[in-house]
């Protein structure tokens, strides 16, 4: 059997062994199982969550079915109750309150998850550590957001165990988990959904690291790297062949800037040149433009988002909205927003890019 239709039958099983829900597909272990590159054996992909169409048979999906798409991506989430005592006094929906239903009338939510949601591991000594509280997930999750990235200067603040605790904890409450994994092949697998017609691959990638033994790699738990182009190029492909659309959110940059650095307009570019369609940048607690390569949005900086109210700066930021038409072209924007109390991001302006 040709790798295309070995591919296609082998999604197809994985589908029906999961009864109909959406999962995060090994793309490497099922590209090697079809005669691609050879990986290390790695455990079946887990349930994602529910109430959504099962990953289908063929590996492209028809344009006559497909539908508009709204994609939205956001920066740094913190829910760290510690970090951000308003969390604990106010409920965890507090953090999600001021956006007034925008996630959950979406068809994709990304966000950045700076922090491992997990009771396990002990502090790794640095400047800023933060732990997740794992009972702020259900509102996370109530709030609209399916996919989190957690490939960041944090995940691993309580080492290994806490990092690979916070996947599972994700998971049990119904979002994705991106960037991070076992070994380097499960951080660099992407969540693969279905929406409107439309087969969606987000991966996850971290390019601001505390020591290099946070990244994975072959027989290391981690993170993805967000330096390694090629490797990210490469995953960008091994997306591409297994979905229609696919997006991108990578922590990157240097705190404070408010434009992004050379290097990292010229990963994105080679990103999209591979087939990326969209990518959500953070890190730099600073909101930053958008732009456009080949028709394809970059959010560089999404700032903040649900964080304290460290400064006026700080806590300027925004929603990235990605909206992919029938035809598969896609336009973006930033939809305006302020932190106005400790960790309580609102809109200030326009739910939707102008036309």
């Amino acid at each position: 059997m040709s790798a295309a239709p070995c591919l296609a039958a082998r999604i197809a099983g994985a589908a029906r062994l999961r009864g109909g829900l959406v999962a995060v597909v090994a793309v490497g272990s099922l590209l090697a199982a079809c005669g691609g590159p050879a990986s290390a054996p790695a455990a079946a992909p887990r349930p994602v969550w529910a109430g959504v169409s099962a990953v289908a048979a063929s590996v492209t999906t028809s344009s006559a079915a497909r539908g508009r798409l709204v994609v939205h991506g956001v920066g740094d989430v913190n829910l760290d109750p510690v970090y951000i005592p308003a969390l604990r006094a106010r409920g965890y929906d507090h953090a999600w309150s001021g956006l007034n239903g925008l996630f959950t009338g979406d068809e994709l939510t990304v966000v950045n998850l700076e922090c491992p949601v997990s009771d396990r591991g002990a502090v790794v000594p640095k400047e800023f550590t933060f732990r997740c509280d794992p009972a702020a997930l259900p509102a996370v999750q109530a709030a609209g957001v399916e996919v989190a990235n957690l490939a960041n200067n944090h995940v691993r603040d309580f080492g290994s165990e806490a990092m690979l605790d916070s996947v599972e904890r994700l998971r049990a409450n119904g979002i994705a988990p991106v960037g991070v994994g076992g070994d380097v092949r499960a951080a660099s697998t992407p969540a693969v959904v279905e929406r409107n017609g439309w087969r969606i691959a987000v991966l996850g990638f971290g390019g601001v690291v505390p020591a290099a033994d946070w990244l994975a790699t072959r027989t290391r738990p981690g993170m993805a790297s967000g330096d390694d182009t090629a490797a990210m190029t490469a995953a960008v492909r091994s997306a591409a062949e297994v979905a229609d659309l696919v997006f991108v959110t990578v922590h990157w940059g240097v705190e404070l800037d408010t434009q992004p650095r050379a290097e990292d307009v010229a990963r994105a570019r080679a990103m999209i040149d591979a087939g990326a369609d969209g990518i959500f940048g953070h890190h730099a607690h600073r909101l930053q433009p958008l732009d456009l390569y080949r028709g394809r949005p970059i959010a560089w900086g999404l700032g903040n988002f649900v964080w304290p109210t460290l400064s006026e700066a700080g806590s300027r930021t925004a929603v990235a909205q990605f909206v992919v038409e029938p035809d598969g072209t896609v336009r973006g924007c930033l939809l305006p927003a302020r932190i106005t109390s400790p960790g309580h991001p609102e809109l200030t302006g326009a739910r939707t890019c102008a036309v």
